[in-house]
């Protein structure tokens, strides 16, 4: 008896994390991206602010998370793969819409792995969170984790010029510097969307190299002090 109500409790425990309301919103995000994707060819517009509500929502999620003290793991992996997957199929689109499509996919490349690594070699030398990189001896790295403000401006500049790419673009196999440059000369919005986008997207691509560095230094490290 006591068995069996121990499994019950552990099983409504396991319940309540799921149902927790930033774990909510995540399941959200996700329904409202498959939405967004499903039609993306043939709505722009609506794509690009489905699209961004989502991105929008990551920070909600954070925001309840601390506020109802409804933190778990498995909301934060359920965050961050939601984040990475939503990225990644836009940078796929966006590789199908212009040429070369190489520099998305190398994009996506980076974005995925400097993640992945930077996760895994987080839960490799014991630290809670994937953000803790107080010890990292490169200031623009923990910079870009320490500071909030800064590291939304570059996310958001990130997602905000992958979506503006791709509501730029009128057919497919379109060359990415021509429409930046048609865009740029043709409008004083998006010349001045596009310049305060693109310094935030460039220092985010230098944290993600920064990011894969550094972390596969800690797997390295890690194998060198097993050994001793």
């Amino acid at each position: 008896m006591r068995s069996w109500v121990m499994a019950k409790k552990s099983k409504d425990e396991v319940l309540s994390v799921y149902l927790y309301i930033p774990n909510i919103i995540g399941y959200i995000r996700i329904l409202m991206n498959c939405y967004a994707f499903a039609i993306c060819f043939h709505d722009k517009l609506l794509f690009s602010l489905l699209y961004f509500v989502s991105f929008v929502c990551d920070a909600l999620d954070g925001y309840f998370a601390r506020k109802f003290n409804q933190v778990s793991t498995f909301g934060a992996v359920l965050d961050m793969v939601t984040d990475r997957i939503s990225t990644a199929c836009l940078l796929v689109i966006l590789s199908q819409v212009y040429r070369p499509g190489l520099t998305f996919l190398s994009l996506l490349a980076l974005d995925i792995g400097s993640h992945w690594l930077q996760m895994y070699s987080t839960f490799l030398v014991g630290k809670v969170s994937h953000k803790d990189v107080k010890d990292s001896s490169s200031w623009l790295f923990r910079l870009y984790y320490g500071n909030r403000i800064f590291m939304c401006y570059c996310c958001v500049s990130c997602e905000v010029l992958y979506i503006l790419l791709f509501f730029l673009a009128n057919k497919q196999e379109e060359v990415l510097t021509d429409v930046v440059m048609h865009a740029m000369r043709g409008s004083l919005f998006y010349s001045t969307l596009l310049a305060i986008t693109l310094v935030g997207w460039t220092i985010k691509q230098i944290v993600n190299v920064i990011q894969m560095k550094t972390a596969a230094d800690a797997c390295v490290l890690y194998d060198i002090n097993k050994k001793q």
